[in-house]
């Protein structure tokens, strides 16, 4: 899905610009001429990823605006030619990710918003690998709507395997990832907890032990 960018700036020339680039990189720029207007849009739709602001609008600037941006927990740079330290500190201090000062360069726009939007990115709810879905705040694992149950050790072991697919882990690493840094269990607990997932799971050939290393979860899709 899109990354969905509210851009508020009453410059129409430097606004289509920065649109423009943004829809070539994949985005959804959505354009305010004015802090009011920007504002306005957030109670009946807020679902932004980030948000570019000039700071000197008409009707509302660009301070205000991030005052009603605030709640709803989208992040936000400023794009401004106020190049003065006092509004540097006024914005970052508020809470804004960044503050560029025009002009700048599209390029690095683009690589500090992949930067902040990368930094804001919520953890997903839910993996999938290897055909089972891997449900993370539930605690569930379940294979064609059909659910697997898993002991809180197995489950854990599943997910670090998952986060790290095609990616060999060493049983060490695996342990202090699953049982804490100051658990000083031996290794073999991993082995059991291994078997126990291929055996639960089927998953025999897709959890490859690695000689003399530790265990990769192998997954194409």
């Amino acid at each position: 899905m899109a990354k969905r960018i509210l851009i508020a700036e009453d410059d129409d020339a430097i606004a289509r610009m920065i649109a423009m680039n943004l829809r070539a990189a994949g985005m959804e720029p959505v354009i305010f001429p004015d802090g009011e207007a920007a504002a306005q849009s957030l109670p009946a739709d807020h679902a932004y990823d980030l948000a570019l602001l000039d700071i000197m609008m008409p009707k509302k600037d660009g301070f205000a605006l991030f005052a009603d941006i605030q709640p709803y927990g989208i992040p936000v740079i400023f794009l401004t030619a106020k190049d003065d330290l006092e509004s540097k500190i006024t914005g970052l201090q508020g809470g804004a990710e960044d503050y560029i000062v025009k002009p700048f360069e599209v390029l690095e726009l683009l690589v500090r918003m992949e930067k902040v939007m990368s930094r804001n990115q919520k953890p997903a709810d839910t993996l999938q690998v290897c055909g089972l879905e891997v449900r993370l705040a539930e605690h569930r694992v379940l294979r064609n709507g059909q659910e697997i149950t898993l002991k809180p050790m197995e489950f854990e072991l599943l997910v670090v395997l998952a986060k790290h697919k095609n990616t060999a882990i060493s049983r060490e690493d695996l342990l202090s990832l699953v049982w804490g840094a100051n658990y000083y269990g031996e290794t073999r607990t991993v082995d059991v907890h291994i078997g126990q997932l291929r055996k639960k799971l089927g998953l025999q050939a897709q959890i490859v032990t690695v000689p003399k290393i530790g265990y990769r979860l192998e997954d194409d899709t």
